[in-house]
């Protein structure tokens, strides 16, 4: 273990954070004006690897923000990365260990909704896992595990909603794929979330998620996806999600 791990626990003990947020592919910047107590990087912490992915910093801040304080992790692992389970829910597990209460987590992704477009959030409201071929027989089953006082707190801010589909990855779905998910009711696709939820419920956390659309999925735009292109665009919706943020973190 590193030496660095046991008194990152020891400040995060003594502030008792209550909440806590996952930052997706190139949204580290929408939790810059919160301050940083002290940090600490995944590859110090039992049980995390640092992330492979462009857009993920790898690091778990202790930051004060208006409602108290809050643990902030930048970025996070995924299956295509070859994860098992147990590892990319490491960050929730360890949340829950440290006494937080609510969770926010966000994820850049493509949009299949016509009226989305790159820069636009979706609040989660319901999503599909679906990281293997048996698990496409459930698409007329959504999950539906996110915080109902979070959820109305959004809705104050006259936030969009939408149901979001999580795939194993690494490669952008087909659009076949695509009609099949839109059929079903899909807003956004991604790599990402469903599980780090359905685990977050699972340790007793109110769970809201957040989808910065950073795309149009596969088949619905004259361009060739790539993750450049998703890194670029997550900067349009940075201003917009650190207002969202700030609600999340301190709804009641």
């Amino acid at each position: 273990m590193s030496h660095l791990f046991p008194a990152f626990v020891e400040c995060v003990r003594a502030a008792s954070p209550k909440s806590a947020l996952v930052l997706g592919s190139g949204l580290g910047a929408a939790a810059d004006h919160l301050r940083i107590l002290t940090s600490i990087a995944y590859a110090d912490i039992p049980g995390l690897v640092p992330p492979t992915v462009a857009g993920h910093r790898g690091r778990l801040d202790l930051c004060e923000s208006g409602s108290g304080h809050a643990l902030v992790a930048h970025g996070r692992v995924h299956f295509y990365e070859g994860h098992p389970v147990e590892r990319i829910t490491r960050l929730i597990n360890l949340f829950a260990d440290f006494g937080a209460k609510r969770l926010l987590l966000t994820n850049a992704a493509g949009g299949l909704h016509p009226s989305l477009e790159p820069g636009d959030l979706m609040v989660i409201n319901r999503h599909w896992k679906l990281l293997n071929a048996g698990d496409w027989k459930r698409l007329g089953e959504p999950t539906r595990c996110y915080s109902p006082a979070g959820l109305d707190t959004f809705r104050r801010l006259s936030a969009r909603f939408g149901g979001y589909a999580a795939l194993a990855g690494p490669c952008y779905e087909t659009p076949a794929e695509i009609r099949a998910l839109a059929a079903c009711g899909v807003d956004a696709v991604g790599m990402s979330t469903a599980v780090e939820a359905e685990a977050a419920v699972e340790s007793g956390l109110d769970v809201l998620a957040i989808s910065c659309i950073t795309n149009k999925a596969a088949g619905m735009s004259a361009n060739p996806l790539s993750h450049g292109e998703v890194e670029r665009n997550a900067k349009l919706g940075i201003g917009r999600l650190r207002t969202m943020i700030d609600a999340a973190l301190g709804y009641c």
